[in-house]
Order: C-alpha cells, then structure tokens, then sequence
C-alpha cells in the first residue's frame, strides 16, 4: 500500500493569488483537503478530486477540536492517502502547522510543509505600510494578542518600550489592554492601524493614534479577522498618497493648459 503523507500548506493572507506555486501543486495532488475558515474557497478548486473537510472556527464555534483535527490527519494519511492541511496565512506563524506535523511523524506519516505568504508582513503591505523602514523602523514584533490562557502575549508590554513596529494578530478583544500599555511607555502619538479582512474584497481600515484608535474602531465598526500595526511605518501611508494625489493634481493642471 501507498505511503500516506501530510503536507501543511500555507494559503496565504486572503487573496486567492497569494497562494504559492508549490502550494497549488500540493492541493493538485491531494487525496484530502482539510482547510480553516479563513482560506479561501476558491483554492478548493485547485483540487478537484480531493475530499474537502471544513475544520475551522467561525464565530467562535468549533467544527473539529485540535484532537479531532489530528486524528483525521492520522486516520486518513495511515491508509495511503495525501492529506493536505490548508491554513491561512503561513503555517508556522500561529498557525499550528508545527504540532500537527509533530502529531502525525509520531505515527509515521511522511510530513512536509510549503510556506505561506503571512498576513503579518502582507496584509500592512497591502495598504502600502512597510513593517521596516529607513529612519522610521529597523526592525519588527509579530505578537499574537491572545495566548492558549486567552490572555495578553506578556511579550506586548516588552514590545511597547522599543521603537520597533509591532504587528499584534488576533488582538482585537484586548485592543483597550494593548493600547494602555503603550499609553504607559508615553506614546499616545504613536501611529496605529488596523487592517480587517486584510487582502479581500472586504478589506476595511481604519487609521488613528495609540489615543485614539480605539473610537476609530468603534467608529467604523472594526472587529476580527484583523492586524493591529503600531509605528511610525504606518505615516508612509499617507505619504504615498499625498505624493500620488499630487502627481494626480499636477497632471490634471497640466492637461488643462494643452
């Protein structure tokens, strides 16, 4: 019989483009597709012929337990069968692509993993915010906002006291806690901004200050799926806008004086 294998596969930040080559190919060879909530549907079509299985979370409600998740990996992979586990963003940051690949090598499945595109660095890029930048940031935290004790990452506070952009994923509950952190280390004038459904159709965004963003994200009703970005990265936004809407104003001057 076959050996089974587990590839974990990273989909990306959203946008059904940003799935790798290799990614596309793993899908195209699969014998099952388990995916999460926030991949996509479209890449399901990458594998036509595969066994499609939602194991996600939407709302807060659970299809498959962790557990659960492990043993279909097992049970499927130990007859043969590819199993591709699709996950949004990149695998290996908070993605649990490393423990479920531990789980099924113990069991002696064939593991592999293709890189994802991460929403940390991607979704900021997409509302052209660079996470580093000459003269504003040398360097970057990527923190998750809620750890398995569904608590603040200690590692925000840490984060707080450098000049360093910080890039907080699945912080949006603790969005008061966070900002009081940085309220604490005097940067209330802090750019920040917060990225909804980051690289979709629905993308949302709303810009503030450490003083201000949480009313902007009432304001303009912002919730989860969402990156919170703090550091002054956040002003070339803007810049590149003002350029552009300049060059845009100069053009049309131009034009009326032919």
């Amino acid at each position: 019989m076959r050996r089974g294998k587990l590839t974990v596969v990273g989909a990306g930040p959203g946008d059904v483009d940003l799935i790798t080559l290799k990614g596309i190919k793993a899908l195209q060879n699969a014998d099952v597709v388990l995916y999460d909530a926030l991949v996509s549907p479209e890449l399901l079509e990458y594998a036509p012929v595969a066994e499609k299985i939602f194991v996600g979370k939407r709302k807060g409600c659970y299809s498959y337990q962790q557990e659960q998740i492990n043993d279909l990996i097992v049970e499927r992979a130990t007859k043969g069968m590819h199993v591709v586990r699709l996950k949004g963003g990149d695998p290996f940051v908070f993605g649990r692509g490393a423990e479920e690949m531990e789980h099924a090598a113990t069991f002696g499945v064939d593991v592999a993993v293709v890189p994802g595109i991460s929403s940390s660095v991607s979704v900021p890029a997409s509302q052209n915010i660079p996470v580093t930048k000459r003269g504003a940031a040398e360097s970057f935290w990527v923190i998750t906002g809620t750890t398995k004790e569904h608590k603040l990452s200690s590692d925000v506070a840490l984060a707080a006291k450098s000049n360093a952009t910080v890039i907080i994923l699945m912080g949006m509950s603790k969005l008061g806690e966070i900002m009081e952190l940085f309220k604490n280390e005097e940067k209330e004038n802090t750019p920040v901004a917060i990225i909804q459904n980051g690289t979709t159709e629905n993308e949302k965004i709303g810009i503030g200050t450490v003083a201000s963003i949480e009313h902007k994200a009432k304001e303009q009703q912002l919730s989860n799926p969402a990156i919170i970005v703090i550091g002054e990265v956040v002003n070339h936004r803007q810049r590149v806008l003002d350029i552009q809407r300049e060059y845009q104003f100069q053009g049309e001057k131009l034009q009326e004086r032919v």
